[in-house]
C-alpha cells in the first residue's frame, strides 16, 4: 500500500500521565508514515491533550458512558487499514475488531489475543507494576529492619521505562523503537491566554504545587510537607506558588493557599485547583519555572511541556513511570530505600513509611537544585 494513503488509527490509553508517556511513541510513528493519515482515539477528557500535536491528523473521542458497539460504528465508516492499541484491555482491542479493522497489533494479554492479527510479546526487560500482597509488604518490612531516610534519585534505571512499552509495539509498524522525550507543545497564544485569565505577572518566577494524586493515599506526600518545603523554598528563592489540582482537589488547595497567604501576605499563592482546562493547565506548567508534585499526572505534563519536575515517590517507581526522559538533568525524584517499595497499592496496609521517611529538607534541596539547573524564562 502506498504509505501517502494509509490509514492509522491508534487507539490511546486512559490516563492522563500514560498517555503523555505514549507521546514518543507516536512522533516515531509520524517520522516513520509522515504522509500517513493518523487518527488517535482517545477518553474524552484527553481530547485537549492533542491539540496540535505533531504526531496526529484528526482526534476521535469517546465517553466514559459509551459502549464499545458505539466505538466500533464510529470507526468502521473511517475504515482504517490499520489499527495500534497501545492499552492492554480486552475492551480496547474488541473495539477495532468490531469495527473491521484488517490489521490489528497490540499486546499478547490473556482473553484477547484472538482479536488481534499481530499480537506483539513485549521485551524481556519490561519492569511488571505487580501489586504487593500485605504479607509480603509485611515480611520484606520484618526482615529488613527500620527503613533508613529517603534519598534523591537523579535519573531512572532498569527496568526498561514504560515509555519503551509504546515505543515496542509501535516498532511492529516500522517504527523507530530509540526514545524521545515525551513532548506537548504549548503554543505563545496559549500562553498570553492563560497569563491574562490568571493575572500571572512577568515579574514573579512562578512555581507549580500539585499536593494530589487521584490514584489514591498511598501516593500522596503528606500536604504538612508539602507547605513546610513550600514555605522554605519561597522563603530562599522568592518564588511565588501556583496551587493545581482538579475539581476534587478544591478543599485541600484551599487550605494550603490559606496557610501559605498567612505566612507571605505579600506574596500569596495563586489557588487554580479545579480552575483550569487542560490545555490550559499545559500552558500554566509550562509557565512554572518548577512543579513540586507527587507521582501524577501533571507531572508528566510538566516534564512534556519542558518545565523542571520535582516529584515524590512511595508506592510508585520512578524507574518505570519517572517523568521526561531518562537522564533528564533538571528532574528530581525522591524516593526512600523503603524495603516495600514500590508496592503499586492504592492504600498503604503498614505505616506509610515510604512517604514519611522523604524529609522536607530533603524536598526542599531537591526544589533548588531544579530551580538551579532549569531553563531560566520570562512570561
Amino acid at each position: 500500500m502506498n504509505r501517502s494513503s494509509e490509514r492509522i488509527l491508534v487507539r490511546g490509553v486512559n490516563w492522563l500521565g500514560d498517555a503523555v508517556m505514549t507521546t514518543p511513541a507516536l512522533l516515531r510513528l509520524r517520522e516513520a508514515h509522515p504522509a500517513g493519515h493518523i487518527t488517535l482515539l482517545t477518553h474524552e477528557k484527553l481530547a485537549d491533550l492533542w491539540t496540535n500535536h505533531p504526531a496526529v491528523n484528526d482526534v476521535l473521542t469517546f465517553s466514559a458512558t459509551g459502549g464499545v458497539w458505539s466505538v466500533a460504528q464510529k470507526l468502521r465508516a473511517a475504515k482504517y487499514h490499520v489499527g495500534l492499541v497501545l492499552p492492554n484491555s480486552h475492551r480496547s482491542a474488541l473495539e477495532l475488531w468490531l469495527a473491521g479493522v484488517p490489521r490489528r497489533i497490540g499486546y499478547v494479554r490473556p482473553w484477547r489475543n484472538w482479536l488481534l492479527t499481530q499480537p506483539v510479546h513485549p521485551r524481556a526487560d519490561f519492569g511488571v507494576m505487580r501489586k504487593r500482597p500485605v504479607d509480603e509488604i509485611q515480611r520484606l518490612v520484618v526482615s529488613s529492619g527500620k527503613a533508613a531516610p529517603g534519598s534523591v534519585h537523579s535519573a531512572p534505571k532498569h527496568p526498561a521505562h514504560q515509555l519503551h512499552l509504546y515505543l515496542h509495539l509501535v516498532a511492529a509498524l516500522g517504527a523507530n523503537p530509540e526514545p524521545l522525550p515525551p513532548r506537548l507543545d504549548v503554543s505563545n497564544q496559549q500562553l498570553s491566554d492563560v497569563k491574562q485569565r490568571f493575572s500571572l505577572s512577568a515579574d514573579v518566577a512562578w512555581f507549580g504545587l500539585n499536593p494530589h494524586a487521584e490514584y489514591g493515599p498511598a501516593k500522596r506526600w503528606p500536604p504538612e510537607r508539602f507547605l513546610a518545603t513550600a514555605a522554605e523554598s519561597q522563603k530562599r528563592t522568592n518564588c511565588r506558588w501556583l496551587i493545581l489540582g482538579g475539581p476534587g482537589d478544591v478543599a485541600l488547595a484551599a487550605e494550603m493557599t490559606n496557610s501559605l497567604a498567612n505566612l507571605f501576605p505579600s506574596a500569596p499563592p495563586l489557588n487554580l485547583a479545579g480552575r483550569t482546562s487542560l490545555r490550559e493547565l499545559c500552558a500554566v506548567l509550562k509557565l512554572c519555572r518548577v512543579l513540586l508534585t507527587n507521582d501524577t499526572g501533571p507531572m508528566h505534563v510538566a516534564a512534556a511541556v519542558g518545565t523542571p519536575v520535582v516529584a515524590i515517590f512511595g508506592s510508585t517507581s520512578p524507574e518505570l513511570t519517572g517523568p521526561g526522559l531518562s537522564g533528564d538533568p533538571p528532574h528530581q525524584f525522591l524516593k526512600s530505600n523503603a524495603p516495600c517499595s514500590p508496592c503499586f497499592r492504592r492504600v498503604c496496609p503498614i505505616d506509610f513509611r515510604c512517604m514519611t521517611a522523604i524529609s522536607v529538607e530533603c524536598a526542599v534541596d531537591a526544589v533548588g537544585k531544579a530551580y538551579a539547573t532549569g531553563p531560566s524564562r520570562r512570561l
